[in-house]
């Protein structure tokens, strides 16, 4: 499928990803490993194509949350090390370790199950240590005995991996600074016990921008991958250090077409719940996108997109399926013409941060959620 037989398209920037995997690059230096985040579609974006980007730009290792996704990877034919973050469930356990993926042990359970698998020997197994989000992870107390099943069924327990619980929250990193501290006291734990495990990484995009002692043996680049930034939080604290000025690159532009022109008199009502009324004579494009494609019901009223490189307002609640658009101010508009609704066009733009502030999310959320199985065409 390309963009004419579609409805609504994401345009994803070859440049832009290349450009993001380059800045990370650089930060992380020549002696770590780089892993492209991909999981989730690529958070949005699409995993097949931003994967191949990434790996040609510079990146080395993939991170996928599922075995479903590692797998569609190594079927595309990708032999760089993946990193499982999520469980795979004990159906999958065999395909998923004769095709090389990396798992996470995240509790003494999962820890067993892969050692229980026969295709275990040789296997390379992260475990996931708990350091203050209780999430997945396992505790320091727990490690030595899961370490200890895993290596005895042959298995090479290759990392170790925590998560940031409100880096990206906050410009006060105190709870940081204790994750921080309390991930080097279990290797150092584990060192003690015997166990060195070679590749301890907790480097998140905030992380990676603020935090270089973090950086250890691998970077993960997941939302700055995509050229957005986890957050204004992270901005201003990157700025007061002095690391703001990164030239990261949004790499995602979100289409759709006018599907119908029509003209509506001054007085009458948009959309489901009368919820707009025009003040004048109106020029209205119904355009064949609405929440079921992601495109949140929160941006009713408030959102603009971008048609003839002229803003023009959403109108009206946006339905399932459609949204209403006003072009009264867009000279030439017609049916077909094309709709930015995340992007730039001409000299105008629309962030994931502005449908995010509208849509009461974060730019995570938006950029996700967008055009689930529509096509991703990849521009340079």
């Amino acid at each position: 499928m390309d963009a004419s037989d579609a409805n609504t398209w994401i345009e994803v920037s070859a440049g832009a990803v290349a450009n993001n995997v380059a800045v990370f690059r650089e930060m992380a230096g020549p002696s770590r490993a780089l892993m492209a985040v991909v999981k989730s579609n690529a958070y949005g974006h699409g995993m097949l194509e931003v994967a191949e980007i990434a790996l040609g730009a510079g990146a080395n290792w993939l991170g996928v949350f599922s075995a479903v996704e590692g797998l569609a990877l190594r079927d595309r034919g990708v032999t760089a090390p993946i990193l499982v973050f999520g469980p795979v469930p004990e159906a999958a356990l065999d395909r998923a370790l004769a095709a090389g993926l990396r798992l996470t042990a995240a509790s003494p359970a999962a820890a067993a199950a892969i050692a229980a698998r026969p295709a275990a020997r040789g296997a390379r197994v992260h475990v996931k240590v708990e350091t203050g989000t209780n999430r997945q992870g396992m505790l320091a107390g727990e490690l030595p005995a899961a370490i200890r099943l895993l290596t005895a069924a042959g298995a090479v327990v290759e990392g170790a991996y925590t998560h940031f619980a409100d880096i990206e929250d906050t410009t006060e990193h105190t709870f940081a600074e204790k994750q921080k501290a309390r991930f080097c006291e279990v290797l150092d734990a584990l060192r003690a016990s015997g166990v060195d495990v070679p590749m301890p990484h907790t480097a998140c995009t905030a992380a990676t921008i603020l935090f270089p002692e973090t950086h250890h043996a691998l970077v993960r680049a997941g939302i700055g991958l995509y050229g957005l930034w986890p957050s204004k939080e992270t901005n201003v604290s990157a700025n007061a250090l002095g690391r703001n000025r990164i030239g990261l690159k949004p790499a995602m532009t979100w289409k759709t077409r006018i599907a119908q022109i029509k003209c509506v008199v001054a007085g009458d009502y948009v959309g489901y719940g009368r919820t707009f009324r025009t003040t004048r004579s109106t020029l209205l494009a119904v355009l064949p996108v609405g929440y079921a494609d992601g495109y949140d019901r929160g941006l009713s009223n408030a959102a603009r997109t971008i048609v003839r490189g002229v803003r023009a307002p959403v109108v009206g609640r946006v339905c399932m399926n459609m949204t209403m658009i006003d072009v009264s101010d867009v000279p030439g508009a017609t049916e077909g013409d094309e709709v930015v609704l995340l992007g730039a066009q001409g000299d105008e733009s629309v962030t994931a941060e502005d449908l995010a502030r509208l849509a009461g999310t974060i730019n995570y959320e938006i950029v996700t959620r967008a055009a689930p199985g529509s096509p991703r065409i990849v521009v340079e």
